[in-house]
């Protein structure tokens, strides 16, 4: 009596990982919203400011406008996040090598820029000095520039790049005999020492401090360390801090570049059993 074999063959039946498809997918449209969220603040403070009704105040402001800022964040996160959850959706490959590639470049370019900071540390702080200063001469130009560089007074406790001289360089404050604002010879109340029992903040305590004394003498009055020299003081204190925070988004990067190759891979998997 004859006895058939038989045999069975197994076939492997590649497919698209849901876990990492939908990890992907939820990665993203944190940043997707986070974007939208950046991009509708920036213009919502464009609008309070009139430059929405009159684009030409863009040009015209000789500083740093942080709403720009604020702007180009939210757009990279907008269009990163968007390639991710429809390329992670539609499993398509283009938008996936897209959001790869450029988290990848952003990754390279913080390397770089921390690595360069670390070697020409000279050139860098005269680079944010001439910064600071710029941005010192254009101070009364734009609410946002202002309310930053009296956020990072108050919170650093210094006035100037240098030293309370360099508001020398703005209009309003400058000592020259032309100058005829009220706030000649003094500085924004940003620089003000001030008591902790004050309920009100006083907006004038900067007016006329340098109109004579030294800024030995000042130091009662007013802050006389410069907002570099504080700068310096900070980042040693809080090394492991910045390392921390650098540390993380760099995890974050990685993570969405696995995320996104691994996803490429099951679908290049798929298609090639297919055809």
């Amino acid at each position: 009596m004859l006895q058939k074999k038989m045999h069975y063959y197994r076939y492997e039946n590649a497919e698209v990982s849901c876990c990492y498809k939908y990890l992907m997918f939820s990665y993203n449209i944190i940043f997707w919203l986070a974007g939208t969220a950046f991009i509708a603040i920036g213009f919502w403070a464009w609008s309070e400011k009139g430059v929405l009704s009159d684009l030409t105040q863009v040009t015209r402001l000789h500083g740093f406008d942080p709403v720009w800022g604020v702007l180009v964040v939210g757009t990279v996160t907008f269009i990163l996040g968007f390639a991710g959850c429809v390329g992670a959706l539609r499993e398509n490959i283009c938008l996936l090598k897209f959001f790869s590639g450029v988290i990848g470049f952003i990754f390279f370019l913080e390397l770089t820029a921390a690595v360069l900071a670390f070697v020409f540390q000279g050139q860098v702080r005269e680079w944010i000095n001439d910064f600071f200063l710029a941005n010192v001469k254009a101070y009364r130009e734009d609410i946002d520039l202002q309310n930053l560089i009296d956020s990072l007074q108050k919170l650093n406790h210094c006035c100037g790049a240098k030293e309370p001289n360099d508001w020398n360089l703005n209009v309003y404050f400058n000592c020259s005999n032309e100058n005829p604002s009220r706030e000649k010879c003094g500085v924004p109340f940003s620089c003000c020492i001030s008591d902790p029992a004050d309920t009100v903040v006083n907006t004038q305590c900067g007016y006329d401090v340098r109109r004579s004394g030294t800024p030995a003498q000042w130091g009662n009055t007013i802050y006389v360390k410069g907002c570099m020299m504080a700068l310096e003081e900070w980042l040693p204190r809080n090394l492991y801090i910045v390392a921390g925070v650098f540390i993380v988004i760099s995890l974050l990067q990685m993570v969405g570049i696995f995320l996104a190759r691994t996803l490429i891979g099951d679908i290049e998997k798929v298609k090639f059993n297919y055809y």
